[in-house]
Order: structure tokens, then sequence, then C-alpha cells
């Protein structure tokens, strides 16, 4: 079972707080597997692999449209992400699926569920080999099967993958992640209503020949009704289940998420602060007193790997 909460709108430095509680508790087995979906304010982050030369705006311009900057330790290069735009932070333990899953794959099912997602809209997608992320397909494809069958590999012309890249085609989710002993952070990053006037401060990951785009400026012309957020949350929510073969539960609090929390083997009910109905454990004190700190994260040095 993977639990879900979504947080609204929250600072990236708190969020980024958030997470590396959230993975010593994984670690611990004092939660299950749990996706985070939330909004960020205006913020631009560097990745592991990121380089200055794709930051185009100066600390001034920056300061001037209300953008903070941050260093992160998932992998890939240089992003964005504001109001409008879907993050998703699934913090799993790759051991505990059967089979286990690699890094690779763990990206790779992303990607599925995000290319389902946009293909339950009306929105083919797909995947570039090379490139991390889901772009959207170019016109003389369409129309195909809006999703794709999950998998690591990527072959050229495969069904679940992309041929060579083509300018038609834009990027409309990034994807950059960080594992420590087999637990998951960081994640996705879907345009939903995303100002992309934003993503002209950066190279988006680097990639400088590669437009963006978004969920509501793919369907802009086509009749239909643009989803809201909470819309795209629950889409989101139901193939990440579909594509790691697990039921996904909503919890309103990280108070439910604590409560919710599974019993090790070396642990008797009598270990924990309450394990009666009705009364909820309480949730570790580093999480109660996220929201009331706005520090820069420090990233860790421990045995890890940052992909994207």
């Amino acid at each position: 079972m993977i639990s879900v909460i979504h947080l609204g709108l929250l600072d990236y430095g708190t969020a980024f707080k958030l997470q590396q509680s959230l993975v010593d508790l994984r670690k611990q087995n004092r939660i299950s597997d749990v996706l985070l979906l939330l909004e960020h304010p205006p913020v631009i982050t560097l990745g592991r692999n990121a380089s200055q030369k794709n930051l185009l705006a100066s600390p001034e311009l920056l300061r001037k449209k209300g953008v903070e900057l941050f260093e992160s330790n998932r992998g890939g290069d240089i992003t964005f992400h504001g109001p409008g735009q879907l993050v998703g932070y699934p913090i799993f333990d790759l051991r505990g699926f059967s089979p286990r899953i690699g890094a690779v794959e763990f990206v790779r099912r992303m990607e599925e569920a995000l290319i389902r997602t946009c293909g339950d809209l009306g929105i083919p997608c797909e995947r570039i080999c090379g490139l991390t992320g889901v772009w959207t397909q170019e016109e003389n494809t369409r129309p195909r099967a809006a999703g794709s069958t999950s998998g690591s590999e990527c072959k050229a012309g495969s069904k679940g993958s992309s041929r060579e890249a083509s300018n038609d085609q834009k990027k409309i989710a990034a994807i950059g992640v960080h594992i420590s002993r087999g637990v998951t952070s960081h994640g996705f990053a879907l345009n939903v209503t995303t100002d992309l006037d934003y993503f002209k401060l950066i190279v988006p990951c680097g990639i400088g020949d590669r437009p963006v785009t978004s969920i509501s400026q793919e369907l802009a012309g086509k009749q239909q009704p643009i989803p809201n957020m909470e819309q795209i949350a629950h889409a989101v929510s139901l193939n990440f289940g579909r594509v790691f073969d697990r039921q996904m539960l909503w919890l309103e609090s990280l108070d439910a998420l604590m409560s919710s929390a599974p019993l090790s083997g070396a642990e008797s009910p009598d270990d924990h602060e309450s394990n009666t109905i009705g009364v909820p454990l309480r949730v570790p004190k580093e999480i109660q007193e996220l929201r009331r700190e706005q520090k820069a994260p420090r990233l860790g040095s421990e045995d890890e790997i940052s992909l994207a």
C-alpha cells in the first residue's frame, strides 16, 4: 500500500526537510511508502549534475521576480517549480517491491504513470531515449496509444519509449530522484497550468533546443475543460497505483501517516506510544517543527544514488 498526502502549497526548503525526515522514518520502517503531492512557490533548483551556465537570470532578476534558488541532492540539472505545477515526492523503499525495483526501473515507472495520466487527458506522450522525463508526441505520429508499457529499456520504436527526439516534442514533466539505502526521495514535476515564462530564466534540464509545455497549453483550443490540480493529483495517484501495483490510500495529514505506520517484526504494540484505536500516535518533533523553519537544506554525504 502507498499512502498519498496532498500538502497544497509548500515552500521548497520546508519540503526538502520534510522529505529528509520521512526518508529517515521509512528506513526505520516507522511509516509505509508515501507519495507527497504539492505545489511550490516559484523556485529554481540545481541538481547534482547542474551547470551554472544553465541559470540565465541574475540574482537581482530572481529577487525581482520573487524566485528562490536552492541546491538539491536530486539527480539532473536545473529546473523550475512554481504554482500550477504538480510536484510529486515518492518516499518508497524499493526493497519492499517483489521483485525488487532498481533505480532506473523506478524512474521508468514514474514516467509511465505520468504518460498514462497525460494520455487519459487526450495528450499523447512518450519517452525520449537518453532524455529522462515525459515528452509530447510528434504531431505526425498521432493518434497513437496514449499510454505505454512500463519497463527500464529504451529501444527506438518500441512501445513505451521513443525514437530520436524531434523539435516538435515538448517536455511536459521533469524527473529527478535521490535514493539512499533503497529509499527514494524527490521525484517529478508535471506542468498543469504553470506560467511557462519562468522557464525563460533557465535552460530547463540543460536542454536548450527542446521547449517545455503544460497540460493547459496542450488542451488549449480542444474544447475540453482543463482539470484542476485536485483532479490531476487524483489521476496521477491512480496511475501510480497501477504501474507500481499498489493500493493508494489518501490520508488527511502527516498525523494520519504516523497513525498508519507498520510495526516492524521486532516491535510490539507496547513499544509505541499508543496503538489504541482513537488515540493518535505522536508525530515526531522534527516533522512538527518543519513549518516553523525556513532554512536552506543541508546535503548529506551518506551512500546514495542521484538519477535523472
